[in-house]
Order: structure tokens, then C-alpha cells, then sequence
């Protein structure tokens, strides 16, 4: 063999002596590297299985079964922020609130700016009424997400629980999303029923209504706001689509509110029947609001008999209400006994003395019957009680010459 062929030979046994070699000791550095990668992978995705299992289960409410996973999935990868926060949430709903805590620090520390673990941070401390740190966290949840109404709202309602509701108000109106969002508007809406500003609390909710036309609990809020402003005509066309819906066409409260919206716009015969209706059935024949509301309604289309009845019934039923007397002084006056309308009037005060209307339509009755200083006195008494009602001071005004010119009769 020549020299070029023997060296060829000799590189090509070394070659493969060194293949050989390579075989026999063990995987090479890149295949090594590959392994790992594979195992890490296959890791990877196990525990992502364990996972989602164990939300599946949570979102059922297997809380066991869910528990069981993600503790799976954590014994096979623990560095993953969301299956802690995964594990805290179900702590939380199964009432284990100090190891839902350990859980959620455990997730702030592998990622300090995870909004959703400060949120569920917020919701534990939030559970042991520590009302302070709930909302740093909540806080810090809106802080790192500004854009998920979900933890300003929460923030935001933890003011408010914390008695500090124009701080709350000040802090959702200076978010990039508020005008927009209708869980916010909602929330302002709270805000200004709180404030006592219920004009402001519509509009609020009037807004939030827009923005999610198909919430059913924000148009309610919207129906009850309605009713306090006095806008009958609204409240009515939007509690009448509400008792369309199929899951709401048989509540009662509802249609209490439907049968007082057609009294405010002057429909007391449709409101009647409601009224009616709901006292025809099995549990109604002590519904207090349902009989109230028939006995206005009846006395409202001059159906004496029927608003007798009624106010018999609610002074039955609820002998410490005023309203059965005040119906009862009603009737009384409408026929012209004066003395009854006095008496029944006087034992409705007696129940209720902060009422201005009561006060005002005993001194009509005791004006009636020549009781001209007693009727001074009464209206006062209203006057004081609602101090913006021009209606009573005029009242006030006419008695006090009458007073004195019939003193004598007194």
C-alpha cells in the first residue's frame, strides 16, 4: 500500500475509532442539550395540562378535584406564576385563606407586577376584613392592568367600603377607560346614591344601560333611580321589558314597581290589576305592599268598597303601619265624617310622625272642622318637616289669618 493510501486508511480507521469511541462513552454535547430540551419541553407541557384540568375543574366547582391538579402541576413545574394564583383562588372558595396567602406571595415574589395575584391578594385581605391592604392591592392590580375595569371597580368599592366614597369617585373618573366602561359608570352610579344624589346616580346608570344594553342588574338599578326622580314614563317602559324577559316575568317585587310606575303615569285601573293579580296567589293574601297598592289604586277610580276592604286588611295585617289608618282617614274625609278622618289620621301620626303629608292633611281635616289654631299648628309641623315644599308654607300662611280672625271658635 503507497503512502497516500495507507494515510487515508489510517485517517479513515481513526475516524471511526473516534465514532466509536464517541458511541461507547455516552450521548455528545448537542445530543445531551437536545434531551434536556425535550424533557423540558414535555415538562413544560404536562404541567400546562395539569393545569387546565385544574381550572376545568375549578370553573365546575370541584374544588377537591381542582386542588389535586394544580398541585400536580406545581410538583412538576413550581415556577409558574398563574398556577400559584390558580392555587390561591381555589384556597379561597374552599375558605383555606392562609395558605391561599402563602400561595399568592409566593406568585408576587416570582412576579411582583402580576395584576392578578394582587387582585386575589386583594379578595383574601379583603375576606379577613383587613380593609387596608385589600386596597393597596387592588390599587396595584389597576396600576399594572389600568385597563381591566374589573380591578378598578374593585378598588374603587373598597373606598367606598372604607367610608370614602369621593375619594372613590375622584380615583374610577381619572381612569383612561371610565367614560367607556359600563361597569364604572355603574359603580359611580352607587356613588351618588351614597351622596344622596339620585338625578346624578340615573344619568350614571342611564350611561352604563347604553354601554351594556343586555345587563338585566344595571337597567333594574336604572328602573329604581327612575322612580326616585320622579320619571315614571321611563321606569315603566323599562320594568315593563324587564318582565318580558322569561326569568324575570313572575317576580314580584318587579311588578310592584310596574303597577307604581302606571299609578305615577296615571294608569291606576292597569295598576290595579296588579295588583290584583299578585293577591290572587298562593302567598299574597299578606303581601302588605300589594294591598297598600290596591287600596290607593282603588281609592284613586272612586271604588269606595274595594279601599275599605283594603285598609282593613293592611291595618290587619300590620297593625303597627300607618298606611291602613291613612287610607281609612281618606275614605272617611271623602264621605264627610270629619271626627273619623281626625281619629284615623291622628293614629297613623302615631305611627309615623316624621311623614310631612300626614301633618299637612290633619290640618285640612281639623280646618274643616273649625279647628283653625290645631290646623296652624299641623301645618306648621309640615312645613318644618319639608322645609322646600311651597305648598305648605302657602298653607301655613292661610291658617295663620284664619287663626286669628276664628279664634273665639276654638
Amino acid at each position: 500500500m503507497n503512502s497516500l493510501a495507507r494515510t487515508v486508511s489510517i485517517a479513515s480507521l481513526g475516524f471511526v475509532g473516534l465514532a466509536l469511541t464517541g458511541c461507547g462513552g455516552g450521548h455528545g454535547k448537542y445530543t445531551q442539550e437536545h434531551i434536556s430540551l425535550s424533557k423540558e419541553k414535555m415538562s413544560f407541557m404536562k404541567s400546562a395540562t395539569e393545569w387546565d384540568l385544574a381550572r376545568q375543574a375549578f370553573l365546575a366547582g370541584d374544588l377537591e378535584k381542582a386542588l389535586e391538579k394544580i398541585d400536580g402541576s406545581l410538583g412538576i413545574n413550581d415556577t409558574v406564576v398563574k398556577s400559584h394564583v390558580l392555587k390561591g383562588r381555589i384556597l379561597i372558595e374552599m375558605g383555606d385563606l392562609g395558605n391561599a396567602i402563602k400561595s399568592l406571595q409566593t406568585a408576587e415574589t416570582l412576579s411582583p407586577e402580576d395584576p392578578d395575584t394582587q387582585y386575589y391578594l386583594g379578595v383574601v385581605y379583603e375576606r379577613l376584613n383587613r380593609s387596608d391592604e385589600a386596597l393597596v392591592h387592588f390599587e396595584n392590580a389597576c396600576e399594572f392592568d389600568d385597563y381591566n375595569p374589573g380591578y378598578a371597580v374593585a378598588a374603587a368599592e373598597m373606598m367606598i367600603d372604607l367610608d370614602r366614597p369621593d375619594q372613590a369617585k375622584r380615583y374610577l373618573e381619572s381612569l383612561p377607560m371610565s367614560v367607556n366602561n359600563a361597569g364604572i359608570q355603574q359603580t359611580l352610579g352607587h356613588i351618588a346614591l351614597i351622596n344622596k344624589d339620585p338625578k346624578q346616580a340615573e344619568l350614571h346608570f342611564r350611561d352604563a344601560r347604553l354601554l351594556a344594553p343586555d345587563d338585566r342588574g344595571i337597567l333594574e338599578e336604572l328602573v329604581h333611580t327612575q322612580m326616585k326622580n320622579g320619571h315614571y314614563a321611563d321606569a315603566e317602559r323599562n320594568v315593563a321589558a324587564l318582565l318580558e324577559k322569561f326569568e324575570d316575568k313572575d317576580r314580584r317585587d318587579l311588578k310592584l314597581i310596574h303597577a307604581k310606575a302606571l299609578m305615577g303615569v296615571g294608569r291606576p285601573v292597569e295598576a290595579r290589576s296588579i295588583y290584583q293579580e299578585l293577591l290572587s296567589r298562593t302567598h299574597g293574601k299578606s303581601d302588605l305592599d300589594a294591598w297598600i297598592g290596591l287600596g290607593n289604586t282603588s281609592y284613586a277610580i272612586n271604588d269606595n268598597r274595594s279601599a275599605r276592604r283594603a285598609a282593613a286588611r293592611i291595618v290587619s295585617i300590620h297593625p303597627n303601619s300607618h298606611e291602613g289608618y291613612v287610607l281609612w282617614a281618606m275614605l272617611h274625609h271623602r264621605e264627610g265624617n270629619m271626627d273619623q278622618a281626625l281619629s284615623s289620621i291622628n293614629d297613623a301620626i302615631d305611627r309615623n310622625n316624621t311623614d310631612a303629608d300626614l301633618f299637612a292633611f290633619r290640618s285640612v281635616v281639623q280646618r274643616e272642622l273649625g279647628m283653625y289654631r290645631s290646623a296652624l299648628s299641623s301645618a306648621s309641623r309640615a312645613s318644618a318637616l319639608a322645609p322646600s315644599s311651597r305648598d305648605f308654607k302657602q298653607l301655613v300662611r292661610s291658617l295663620e289669618s284664619q287663626a286669628v280672625a276664628n279664634a273665639p271658635t276654638e
